[in-house]
C-alpha cells in the first residue's frame, strides 16, 4: 500500500539478506498499529535502488480493521514528510541513511526533481478508463497538463511538532460545496488559517475522507432516509441517492463522482433489512488533530477524482536539485456528465430517477445531526488549548520577562531613592559645618588685639589654624544600576 499520510516502510513476512538493527518500534495509525524490529535491506522501487533502507519487520497485523493480507497487501510504504518517520527517530543517526524511502531516493538521484504523482482507480465503475498509477520524478502519460495547475503551498506546522507534518494545503474560501450547490460554512480549527479557508491533508491511506462533523451532517443529514449508524459511527443513505459535492483549491473546483460520495462496499442494511450505502465523507474522530493542524483528511474517495502531484522540494535534506518550497498540484479527472450516467447504470439499474421527489433534500431546518460523543467533546476542548500552545508559550514568556523587568525597575528605583536621601543627608551636614567655620573666622577677626608673638607681616601669609581650614569638598556619585 502507498500511503501519503505516513512516513515509514514496513513489511510482513521475511526479507532475504536483511540485517537486524537490534532496535524495535511501534507505528500507530488512526486504526491499528504495526510493531516489530527495524531491519536494513536494499530496496528497489521502480527504476530506483536504495542500499540499506531502514524498514520495520511486522509479524502481527491483526490490529487493523481489515485483513490486509487477504486484500493483497504485504506492507506499506510511507510517502509522507521525512520528519514524521518514527524509524528515523528511533535509530537517531547524524547522517541521512535512516531517512524515509522518498528522501533516500532523491538524495541518491540528485539530478531528479523531488516529486511524485499518482492516480487511484475506481472499482466496479463501468465508465472508468483510468488505471491506478504512481510515478517518481515523471508525469503520467496523457496527464502532462497537471504542470499548469495551481501550485498549492504545503502548510507547515511549528518546528516543535514537525512529526505531525503532512502534505496539507489551504482550501479556497467557501471551499466545500454541498449537495444543494451551496458552500458549507465551517470555521477552521487551525489558528493561522485565513478566514473562511480550511486546511486539508492529502492521505491516500484513508479509505473514507474525514471532515468536520458539521460538514458531514450538511452532506448527508438532509437526505430522505438518511440515518446515523451508531454501531459503525457512519452516515448511511439509500444507495439510489445521488449526491454531487465538490471542493475548491487554488481557484479550481474539483467535483466528486457520486459513486465516491457514498459506497455500497460495506454490506450494511437498515432496520428493515434493506441494503444501504455508507456516506464516505465521515465525521473526523480518531484522526482529529488535537494540535489543531488540519481540518480535513482527503482520502481515497476524494483522490479517485484527481491526478495528484506532490513536490517535496526543500523538505528533502541533502538534495541539491529542488530547492523550492514543497507544493501540491491536482488535475480534475471527473466529468460530471459521464459520472451521472455511471451512477444511473450502477445504482439505479439504468433507470434515471434522480428527478423524483424522493431524491430531493429536506429543508435545512429539518436536517438531521449526528451525535457528538463525550470523548469527542473532550478532544475538542483539548484542541482549543493545545492548538494555541505557541501563542500561550509566547504570552507566558512575555509575562515572565515583563515581571522580571518590573522587579528590576522597582529595585533600581529603590536604590536611586536611597542614594538621593543619602545625598541630601550628607549635604545638610556639610552646610552646617561650613557655617560654623565661617562663624569661627568672623569671631577671630572681631576679637581683641593679638600680642606681638601672634603678629605676622602682611607679605607673609599667616598659617591657618585647624579651626579655620577650608571645608572639605563633597563629591556626590550617581551610580547607574
Amino acid at each position: 500500500m502507498l500511503d501519503t499520510g505516513s512516513s515509514d516502510l514496513w513489511v510482513t513476512g521475511s526479507v532475504p539478506n536483511s540485517q537486524d538493527s537490534k532496535k524495535s518500534v511501534t507505528l500507530e495509525y488512526a486504526v491499528g498499529q504495526a510493531a516489530g524490529d527495524i531491519y536494513y535491506a536494499d530496496l528497489t522501487f521502480g527504476n530506483f535502488t536504495v542500499s540499506d533502507q531502514a524498514f520495520l519487520m511486522v509479524q502481527n497485523t491483526s490490529s487493523f480493521s481489515t485483513n490486509i493480507t487477504a486484500q493483497g497487501y504485504n506492507g506499506l510504504i510511507g510517502l509522507g514528510p521525512n520528519t514524521g518517520s518514527l524509524i528515523r527517530e528511533k535509530l537517531d543517526r547524524d547522517d541521512f541513511m535512516d531517512d524515509a524511502v522518498l528522501d533516500r531516493i532523491f538524495q541518491a538521484n540528485k539530478t531528479s526533481q523531488n516529486y511524485i504523482s499518482f492516480m487511484i482507480d475506481r472499482a466496479n465503475d463501468p465508465g472508468e478508463t483510468l488505471k491506478g498509477q504512481f510515478t517518481i520524478s515523471e508525469l503520467a502519460p496523457g496527464y502532462e497538463s497537471i504542470a499548469s495547475q495551481p501550485k498549492l503551498d504545503v502548510v507547515t506546522v511549528p518546528g516543535l511538532t514537525d512529526r505531525d507534518q503532512h502534505w496539507q494545503m489551504y482550501s479556497d474560501v467557501d471551499g466545500v460545496i454541498g449537495p444543494d450547490g451551496q458552500p458549507i460554512v465551517y470555521k477552521s480549527i487551525v489558528p493561522k488559517a485565513p478566514t473562511g479557508q480550511l486546511v486539508a491533508v492529502i492521505d491516500s491511506g484513508f479509505t473514507l475522507p474525514q471532515v468536520p462533523r458539521s460538514v458531514s451532517d450538511a452532506i448527508y443529514g438532509r437526505v430522505q432516509g438518511a440515518a446515523w449508524n451508531a454501531n459503525n459511527q457512519v452516515w448511511t443513505i439509500p444507495c439510489t441517492q445521488m449526491l454531487n459535492i465538490s471542493f475548491k483549491f487554488g481557484g479550481v473546483e474539483y467535483p466528486i463522482h457520486p459513486l465516491d460520495t457514498s459506497s455500497s462496499d460495506f454490506g450494511l442494511t437498515d432496520s428493515s433489512g434493506n441494503a444501504v450505502c455508507v456516506g464516505t465523507f465521515q465525521p473526523i474522530t480518531s484522526a482529529f488533530s488535537l494540535l489543531g493542524e488540519y481540518d480535513l483528511i482527503l482520502g481515497m474517495a476524494f483522490l479517485r477524482n484527481t491526478y495528484t502531484l506532490i513536490d517535496l522540494g526543500n523538505f528533502v535534506e541533502g538534495s541539491s536539485k529542488d530547492a523550492q518550497n514543497p507544493f501540491v498540484q491536482m488535475l480534475s479527472v471527473t466529468d460530471l456528465t459521464n459520472a451521472h450516467a455511471d451512477f444511473v447504470k450502477v445504482r439505479m439499474n439504468g433507470v434515471d430517477t434522480t428527478g423524483a421527489a424522493s431524491q430531493q433534500l429536506v429543508p435545512v431546518a429539518q436536517g438531521q445531526h449526528s451525535p457528538e460523543s463525550s470523548e469527542e467533546k473532550k478532544a475538542h476542548l483539548a484542541e482549543k488549548v493545545l492548538s494555541r500552545w505557541p501563542y500561550i508559550l509566547f504570552g507566558s514568556l512575555v509575562l515572565f520577562f515583563g515581571l522580571v523587568g518590573l522587579c528590576v525597575w522597582r529595585c533600581c528605583c529603590r536604590k536611586r531613592i536611597a542614594a538621593r536621601k543619602a545625598a541630601k543627608k550628607g549635604h545638610g551636614k556639610d552646610g552646617a559645618g561650613g557655617a560654623m567655620k565661617r562663624l569661627s573666622v568672623s569671631a577671630l577677626q572681631m576679637g581683641p588685639m593679638k600680642t606681638a608673638s601672634s603678629y605676622h607681616p602682611i607679605e607673609e601669609p599667616a598659617p591657618l589654624s585647624s579651626s579655620s581650614s577650608h571645608p572639605p569638598s563633597y563629591h556626590s556619585e550617581f551610580h547607574h544600576v
